[in-house]
């Protein structure tokens, strides 16, 4: 997917042993290599800082908590990590990534600092989905931060057993804490079943689909955009067919990533009076949690659907 998190190549690769060895840990972490001491803060990184998010919210007072990925304003697909970025990983004792190719930055780090006390969650694997899976923008399935708070409390469990009681209880508190989300859902789901609509790639599609929406932009065309390539003049000329044919009710695009393409399509939409939802891939802060987002991006759709009313930014 585009340059799939490009890592500074060799630089990074051969370095990082050295610079790791060469930096002192930071305030509360222990150095890789060893676990967590019961007195000290459990040091853990999200590669995305919505995962980062649920990791401090899972973890509380117990938890350092940090994101790799947490600017919306720059393209999580061209991401280069850099030498600081190689520490910070790994001198984690618990670390979160997206897998499904989305972060391999992350494995190009851990393997070159291995660490057998090390806990890594990758979510692909905690959601049994393949490598290749198709669409890996995997936070926007409402099934991934329920099973990913659990994941999180057993490893912080593990890492400090006497407190697993406290990480236990944070984690049903944070999925109970998503129940606002899973009924705006089920209620755009009720009210306005099947709903058409456009996207310029595959950011939001496991929301539309829990919502119902019926997503006319063909595959070729949103895997195109998400990859970095050119899609087809048919493709495009589908696309275009959706909004000056007033096919659908809302167009949603990667509001971190666009180019002359997609903002031809922005203005398309926005001359046939299709409405316009800015959507995200990393969290956009301050002023959101996890469960807050989400929200908010549904109910983004729903003033769409429903007012006509348009959010390109959040």
């Amino acid at each position: 997917m585009r340059s799939g998190y490009r890592v500074l190549a060799a630089a990074l690769s051969l370095g990082v042993v050295t610079l790791v060895s060469a930096c002192s840990s930071a305030s509360g972490a222990a150095a890789p290599g060893s676990s967590a001491a019961a007195g000290d803060a459990i040091v853990a990184v999200g590669a995305e800082n919505e995962y980062a998010n649920v990791i401090a919210q899972v973890g509380g007072k117990y938890v350092q908590a940090s994101a790799i990925m947490s600017n919306p304003n720059t393209d999580p697909h061209t991401f280069e990590a850099s030498p600081s970025v190689a520490r910070e990983v790994s001198a984690a004792h618990l670390v979160v990534q997206n897998g499904v190719g989305y972060d391999t930055f992350m494995n190009t780090i851990e393997n070159a600092v291995p660490d057998s006390a090390r806990k890594v969650i990758v979510v692909q694997n905690l959601l049994g989905l393949p490598t290749d899976a198709p669409n890996p923008h995997l936070w926007y399935k409402p099934g991934t931060m329920p099973a990913l708070a659990d994941a999180i409390a057993a490893d912080l469990a593990d890492l400090q057993p006497s407190h697993a009681a406290y990480f236990k209880a944070n984690a049903a508190a944070f999925i109970r804490s998503l129940a606002a989300w899973d009924r705006a859902i089920a209620a755009f789901k009720a009210r306005y079943p099947g709903t058409p609509v456009a996207t310029t790639e595959p950011v939001a599609d496991y929301m539309l689909q829990a919502i119902g929406a019926d997503n006319l932009t063909p595959w070729a065309f949103q895997a195109d955009i998400m990859n970095g390539t050119d899609p087809s003049a048919q493709d495009v000329a589908v696309e275009r067919s959706l909004f000056t044919q007033h096919k659908v009710k809302v167009f949603l695009y990667n509001q971190q990533v666009t180019d002359t393409l997609t903002e031809s399509f922005i203005t398309l939409a926005q001359q046939n009076d299709v409405p316009v939802v800015g959507v995200y891939e990393t969290m956009p802060v301050p002023g959101f949690d996890y469960q807050s987002w989400m929200l908010t991006e549904v109910q983004d759709l729903r003033k769409a659907v429903a007012d006509h009313v348009s959010t390109e930014h959040l």
